[in-house]
């Protein structure tokens, strides 16, 4: 059984920024921080007042009075220039005076792991997520047209992954910062079991009711496809570094990360496909 998120009457008065709050991860964090009455301060370039990873006098601004935060560095902890940002963000929320920092991080990342570190060292109570491939990546990231047509054309590998779904990771995230017990917890978040994409092809197929393949191209052609279709270079630079490292075996393997924080199972890709089917969002496009 899950355990239940209680009100947390400690927090009514402390208020927590969350960063990518208009993310896979972040607007879900957010929904579920208002349904608890925490106070709430959107990070995004678009909020006021603005966060912007790029521009580092957009954040004293966004820090001010808040308590807790959690971190969602955007486009991922693996780019280039991430580590130099969480240590400027950890140096100048300690001045801040906050209390609490929840990373969201990713498996198999050298960079993201160096981030932790930063993190971890910061002084602050910390709470790691570390988080395998989202399932959402299929229905609302950059594969969702691939499986409205029925291809996922992606690079070929063979090597399984423990996909797992965001709305774990969200309720994980809501946990560290509402309740006691998870200050100086590493989190490693995965789905029950590991797909490989073929499988993962024929998953979307039995939900959907219709035949969605695989198909599997060298690296190089993919990457250099995207170019052609004038992906942005920091797309481009993530799926590179992703499909060549991180599916490479390394995280090939199960963590309890979701059994840990919240006392039950993850959510099988399964359930997943059978829920975002039922929403029409993979029909095929005419």
């Amino acid at each position: 059984m899950t355990k239940p998120i209680h009100k947390p009457q400690s927090l009514s008065s402390e208020l927590v920024l969350v960063l990518g709050a208009t993310g896979k991860t972040g607007r879900r964090i957010v929904s579920s921080l208002e349904a608890l009455d925490v106070p709430v301060r959107r990070g995004s370039r678009n909020a006021t007042p603005a966060f912007d990873w790029d521009n580092a006098t957009t954040w004293d601004a966004c820090l001010e009075g808040v308590t807790r935060i959690y971190i969602n560095y955007a486009p991922d902890l693996a780019m280039p220039g991430a580590t130099d940002a969480i240590s400027n963000l950890v140096v100048r929320a300690k001045i801040a005076g906050v209390k609490q920092l929840v990373l969201l991080s990713g498996r198999g990342e050298k960079e993201a792991q160096a981030c932790e570190a930063i993190v971890q060292g910061s002084g602050i109570d910390w709470t790691i997520v570390r988080a395998s491939w989202f399932n959402q990546n299929f229905s609302e990231g950059a594969f969702t047209e691939m499986v409205q047509a029925g291809q996922i054309t992606l690079p070929e590998v063979s090597t399984a992954e423990p996909f797992v779904d965001v709305d774990d990771i969200a309720e994980v995230a809501v946990v560290a910062l509402t309740q006691p017990g998870h200050a100086g917890e590493l989190y490693e978040v995965t789905g029950p079991r590991m797909l490989t994409l073929a499988e993962l092809a024929e998953e979307l197929s039995e939900a959907t009711g219709r035949k969605i393949e695989y198909n599997p191209v060298p690296h190089d052609a993919f990457i250099q496809g995207l170019a052609g279709s004038g992906a942005p270079q920091d797309a481009l630079w993530m799926l590179d570094y992703l499909f060549a490292t991180v599916l490479d075996g390394r995280n090939a393997y199960l963590a309890d990360g979701v059994q840990r924080a919240l006392g039950r199972e993850p959510k099988d890709f399964a359930e997943y496909a059978r829920g975002i089917a039922e929403t029409g969002v993979w029909q095929a496009v005419a």
